[in-house]
């Protein structure tokens, strides 16, 4: 029997699971991942930390599968995508910890690109907007502070990549310098259109185009992977974590829509072979690449969900663990007044607010630990439909009709029924959960079935997908809006600085 081996490198764990072809887990295992805050609304991680953990979970999930390496068809590889390593070629070593996706440290320069009118510009070619998030103005810092005369990178000393090139770096024992189309398209250097690194950004930007890795398809022949322990493997799979959601909620038809809940929250829709340009503030991204032809996505990002509520945990020590929140909820009033908005790492998609910071609004004598609890989880619905309004004015825009009939969710937070309640309440949509919530990880076993020819098409996975259980809203419409009404002037109030 064939196996495929997925890494989930995510921004709070690293996760190996050995996946059989028809998509069940057998066997995992999962480090959790130490972050660093040097600074005010800097983020990083020790990439050879990564580096370290994923070769452990990896040796420990086919353990637990109880196979060998031989068994193993394929590795994909998904990760926590704009996340950013650069690391001396001769020695693998970083010259600095990796720049996570939260950290805010080029905001200042993004609002400089942004004054000096670049934004038209990067937007149509990347379809993203000039915001920290985004891995350019990281590498530019990076760049500036290690390599000012670009010498060492032009020259190739030097190399670059997000943590999934980081990583094949590392499995290929320095061989194998690439990145996947999915990853590529979130770095503001990637224009996908041309599906290339594009000279002018480099330009804007002053990076030097041979730091940078081949950019390949999201599956097929990638590398030759050798893990201590295992052996040999071959790398067939690779996409950033939200594409590898929509590849394992089977989201191949143009409109479906999945929704992932992990440390952030991410909405994603396929629109086809189109690149569909927003005028809401969402992102046009690459969905994914097989056999060269490209599919494309319209993204909302929200850079803290599952966070707040760690945050509740570890931070205000008001719950002892994230399942606590649900029965806390539901012996709560989900009409309390009480607003958290999480802008902890500013505010993503439609707002894109780099400056914004959290806020607790609406508290009275008679609050408790509990209404913030249910803030919490409240905020979360909240900010995606902040998200689907924009996506439903984008593809109105498009086809001048409402298009969005029902989400698939995913991620850790959508095992909380409460939540899953929530979501479909406070969207006025029908929300699917699946069998199978942890789809980050079977996306990446899926593509790395694809690139190993375990997996004959897309089909064959869409027939995998099965519904666990449909949410509809029962929440009176007036009462949701009147909710979401509040919301909206909580976030007006964070922007304008309370």
């Amino acid at each position: 029997m064939t196996y495929l081996l997925a890494i989930d490198q995510g921004t709070t764990s690293t996760r190996a699971i050995v996946f059989s072809k028809e998509g069940n887990n057998c066997g995992q295992h999962q480090i959790e991942l130490e972050q660093h805050f040097p600074n005010d609304a800097w983020v990083e991680h020790d990439a050879t930390e990564i580096w370290s953990a994923t070769q452990a979970v990896c040796v420990k999930a086919c353990e637990q599968a109880g196979i060998s390496s031989s068994q193993i068809g394929g590795i994909g590889i998904t990760n926590q995508r704009e996340t950013l390593v650069i690391w001396d070629r001769a020695t693998g070593q970083p010259i600095h910890k990796a720049i996570v996706w939260q950290d805010r440290r080029t905001a200042d320069l993004c609002t400089q690109l942004k004054a000096y009118g670049a934004e038209a510009e990067v937007q149509s070619k990347t379809g993203l907007l000039l915001d920290p998030y985004f891995s350019a103005t990281k590498i530019q810092w990076l760049l500036d502070q290690y390599d000012a005369d670009r010498s060492k990178s032009s020259s190739g000393q030097w190399a670059v990549g997000t943590i999934d090139c980081y990583l094949v770096w590392c499995l290929t024992q320095g061989k194998t310098h690439i990145t996947d189309a999915t990853n590529a398209s979130r770095t503001l250097l990637f224009n996908i259109h041309t599906q290339s690194w594009d000279a002018d950004l480099l330009k804007l930007f002053n990076i030097p185009e041979a730091i940078l890795p081949v950019v390949c398809d999201s599956a097929g022949r990638l590398g030759e992977a050798e893990i201590d322990g295992l052996g040999a493997i071959p790398i067939t799979g690779i996409a950033g974590d939200q594409q590898a959601a929509m590849v394992g909620q089977a989201c191949f038809e143009p409109g479906m829509i999945k929704s992932t809940y992990g440390t952030g929250c991410f909405l994603m829709m396929n629109t086809g072979t189109k690149a569909v340009p927003s005028t809401n503030r969402l992102l046009t991204t690459v969905g994914y690449r097989l056999k060269g032809e490209t599919t494309y996505a319209l993204e909302g990002s929200i850079f803290i969900a599952g966070a707040a509520i760690q945050w509740l945990r570890d931070g205000l020590k008001i719950i002892k663990h994230a399942a606590d929140t649900q029965k806390i909820a539901e012996q709560g009033n989900a009409l309390q007044s009480v607003y958290l908005v999480p802008a902890f790492a500013g505010l993503g998609a439609p707002y894109w607010d780099p400056d914004a910071r959290g806020a607790i609004l609406g508290l009275t004598r008679a609050s408790t630990s509990d209404d913030i609890v249910i803030a919490a989880l409240q905020s979360v619905a909240y900010q995606t439909r902040d998200l689907v309004t924009a996506m439903q004015k984008d593809m109105q825009e498009q086809s001048n009709g409402d298009v969005i009939k029902n989400i698939r969710v995913d991620g850790g937070m959508v095992a909380n029924d409460w939540v899953l309640q929530c979501l479909a309440d406070i969207l006025r949509v029908p929300v699917d959960r699946p069998k199978v919530i942890e789809t980050t990880a079977l996306g990446a076993a899926y593509l790395a079935g694809l690139g190993a020819e375990v997996l004959p098409d897309l089909v064959s996975i869409s027939s995998q997908w099965q519904l666990e259980k449909n949410v509809v809203p029962v929440m009176p419409e007036s009462d949701s809006d009147q909710l979401y009404e509040g919301w909206l002037k909580a976030v007006d109030r964070v922007r304008s600085g309370c």
